[in-house]
């Protein structure tokens, strides 16, 4: 066994479309699925990654593009969905109880926050938007590549630990 750790790492760009949102919600799907992760998780990272490159489609302002990066390490699923658009004042959205449900606004954030285990959002204005969502995972240890996941830990770096949620 080498030092080496083994992870998954998706990056991509797209451009600001609505047919963006289908196809990065497939891409992370499948990456998931062909190292072993658990249907479940599959279902929670694919609807939150959803919320965030929707926001970027809704929100973002005139940006051409948008970058979404995906890594999975051995217990974890980290997502960095990144806009260069005007940015937005998520402290201004309730993410409590009170927030109506059929509301416009705030209602992605509030389902981001409860798919994954730890959302944060970084943003200023006119420079853009940094959406950063980590899931713990389960793998199905009957799929070959999962047994690549379970080799190692995770990269420096890919924890979630110690980082806090602006908005929790």
């Amino acid at each position: 066994m080498t030092d080496e750790t083994f992870y998954v790492e998706l990056s991509l760009q797209l451009p600001r479309d609505r047919l963006s949102v289908p196809l990065i919600r497939h891409l992370v799907g499948q990456a998931m699925g062909e190292v072993g992760v658990v249907e479940q998780d599959i279902a929670d990272v694919g609807l939150a990654v959803t919320e965030a490159a929707a926001n970027v489609i809704d929100h973002a302002g005139t940006t051409d593009a948008y970058r979404v990066t995906l890594t999975l390490s051995f217990d974890l699923a980290e997502l960095r969905v990144v806009d260069v658009g005007r940015g937005f004042d998520y402290q201004s959205l309730a993410l409590d109880d009170d927030t109506d449900a059929n509301g416009e606004r705030g209602r992605g954030l509030k389902l981001m926050h409860a798919l994954v285990d730890q959302a944060t959002f970084e943003s200023n204005p006119e420079q853009g938007t940094i959406v950063r969502l980590a899931k713990r995972l389960q793998f199905d240890q009957s799929v070959p590549a999962s047994r690549l996941m379970r080799s190692s830990p995770a990269p420096a770096g890919c924890s979630p630990a110690g980082r806090r949620s602006a908005t929790t």
